[in-house]
């Protein structure tokens, strides 16, 4: 018989009629009582074993993590905490676990040990709630995407272009690592020779190629991996991560901002309908931890409360300039409470001036605009006043900045000047300036790490936790 996922038979349908469902034991009571998980669902289904139905021997290997088929009748439970449950007529195991061995036991685990055992995690409730909701979320970005007429363009993963201009990029090369990779005259490495014929990367970001796409589809937008080599080990950063880039012909910085809110709204609203049993339960794991917070340290407002209100709320919509005068005359900064102190225009913002920002002045998200050029990537539109650019970010409570974007620069002559006064190749960079000689037009586009937008969904407070393997220095285990 064909067995059933333990969410179709936690409603109910098959009540009264011989099923068979499968999946992992996570625990099994006074030899009897059998919690059945199979991923569908952060719902066990109780599974009740006859004593004198089955040998001692075959009920010794009903352990934590074993994988079981269990068939009998789905009837209403007599027993308080489930609604329905599996009278067993035939007990079969699947696969073994031992006891002695198994390291995902039937308590609280710290998050620490559960990231060295990756690989088992997503078997315990919080995990399989979180995994469960990155999934419903990427598929709604997706959804949104073509629901709104954009197209999915694949940018390259390897690249020979910086589009962040940071220079904390992995390199992909063929050649030897024992200094015998071919030298130019001077000395230096030839990349002529080397597999791609140059120097390349894996890229940190798909933006530039994805508005080459924008200029012709007129709507596209990337979904895909992004690597950067910041030896960053904060609860923020990751080596590999997920980027959200869409890109968007003739539309100015205003239309950007309308659009980056509008789609953050969207995607929450859809997992909310969609999660309600993960979401409820990452809720009550987030209450809990925070009973150990001091008062101050604890969030004000519950996670579905906290998700609710972004969709109910209009995002505030404040310059660079006010901001940094806020900031300024903040009791925070005038007491030096902030790490980082604001004394003067221009200062690149930290999330602790961000969270400031959304969570004790205007309490509700944030889209911050017209940042000072020099701060600022070199594609993004020089404003009229020569010293600023139309960039935004979206700030969140708990996290700061969750999107970044900008009206790109779509005239040849200033984004070669951009580009001489950073020092960019315009040999490298070429193909990225023919689209300012052909047929130019205003556009714009923005970019969400996907894990930072499931961070805030889940109400998890480390990026190692919202991935499933995570990449950070010193680690790639798994």
């Amino acid at each position: 018989m064909k067995h059933i996922k333990v969410n179709d038979l936690l409603n109910g349908s098959n009540l009264l009629q011989e099923v068979t469902a499968k999946g992992w034991v996570r625990s099994f009571r006074n030899n009897q009582f059998i919690a059945l998980n199979d991923g569908s669902t952060i719902n066990n289904i109780q599974c009740v074993v006859d004593l004198d139905k089955f040998p001692s021997d075959l009920l010794k290997k009903v352990t934590t993590g074993a994988a079981v088929a269990v068939k009998g009748t789905l009837v209403e439970s007599q027993g308080a905490g489930q609604k329905f449950e599996i009278q067993v007529n035939n007990l079969e195991i699947l696969g073994e676990s031992d006891p002695e061995k198994y390291p995902i036991q039937p308590k609280k685990h710290s998050l620490e040990f559960l990231r060295e055992n990756a690989h088992l995690r997503v078997r315990t409730n919080a995990f399989g709630a979180i995994m469960r909701v990155r999934s419903v979320l990427s598929f709604a970005v997706h959804k949104y995407f073509q629901e709104n007429g954009f197209y999915y363009v694949n940018t390259p993963i390897i690249t020979g272009s910086d589009a962040e201009g940071a220079g904390e990029m992995f390199q992909v090369t063929s050649f030897p690592l024992d200094g015998t990779a071919p030298k130019n005259e001077d000395g230096t490495i030839n990349y002529k020779e080397d597999f791609f014929g140059k120097h390349t990367n894996l890229t940190v970001s798909g933006q530039l190629e994805a508005e080459t796409y924008a200029m012709a589809l007129g709507q596209v937008y990337t979904f895909g991996p992004t690597f950067r080599a910041e030896n960053s080990n904060t609860s923020r950063h990751l080596a590999e991560f997920w980027m959200i880039e869409p890109e968007v012909a003739f539309n100015d910085l205003d239309a950007n901002m309308d659009l980056a809110e509008d789609f953050i709204k969207s995607v929450i609203k859809y997992t909310l309908e969609k999660c309600e049993d993960d979401l409820k339960f990452l809720e009550q794991r987030l209450k809990d931890e925070e009973k150990n917070k001091p008062q101050a340290e604890r969030s004000e407002m519950s996670l579905i409360e906290k998700l609710t209100f972004v969709l109910e709320n209009n995002f505030k919509r404040v310059s660079y300039t006010e901001a940094i005068d806020i900031l300024k005359a903040s009791k925070p900064n005038k007491n030096k409470k902030f790490q980082y102190l604001i004394d003067e225009w221009g200062a690149d913002l930290q999330s602790e001036h961000e969270r400031f920002l959304v969570e004790k002045h205007f309490k509700c998200p944030v889209i911050l605009f017209d940042y000072p050029a020099k701060i600022k990537a070199f594609y993004m539109r020089l404003n009229e006043d020569g010293k600023t650019v139309r960039a935004m970010d979206i700030l969140f409570p708990g996290i700061g900045e969750i999107v970044g974007g900008s009206q790109r620069e779509e005239r040849y002559d200033v984004l070669v000047e951009k580009m001489k006064a950073l020092e960019i190749s315009e040999e490298e960079l070429w193909w990225y300036l023919d689209t300012r000689k052909f047929g130019s037009a205003v556009h714009s586009g923005f970019g969400l790490g996907f894990e930072r937008l499931v961070l805030f969904v889940t109400g998890m407070t480390n990026i190692r936790d919202v991935i499933p393997f995570p990449r950070t220095p010193q680690n790639a285990e798994f």
